[in-house]
């Protein structure tokens, strides 16, 4: 599957097809915070980073996860971990999201796409 962009809702089910078709149990996903959308399929986030920035999107805005289905309502659905993530302006300076208030407003975009 190729890059997609979520602007409404997308089901659990094609969260998990996406994954089977690129990673196997995950897929990769950026989500972009100030206009509550993300995208998810690509190869790498880089990919996905790229989609959104074309799209519109700010390079600040955007953060790389990774979506576990089989883990959808526990602590293990999101991973925050890309490279994309490494931001040592933004004083990110590791590959995860160090921000905690950060890390809510992921979750929250993702809860609000990810329907089950």
């Amino acid at each position: 599957m190729e890059s997609i962009i979520v602007r409404q809702h997308v089901t659990l089910a094609d969260v998990a097809a996406h994954a089977r078709d690129s990673y196997g149990d995950f897929v990769k996903a950026v989500v972009d915070i100030q206009r509550q959308l993300m995208a998810m399929g690509g190869e790498m986030h880089a990919d996905d980073e790229a989609l959104l920035i074309d799209d519109g999107s700010g390079q600040s805005d955007l953060w790389g996860i990774n979506l576990y289905p089989e883990e959808h309502g526990s602590d293990g659905f999101i991973e925050y971990d890309s490279m994309i993530n490494l931001r040592p302006r933004q004083g990110n300076r590791t590959t995860g999201v160090d921000d905690i208030a950060t890390q809510e407003k992921i979750a929250a975009v993702v809860a609000r796409l990810v329907q089950p």
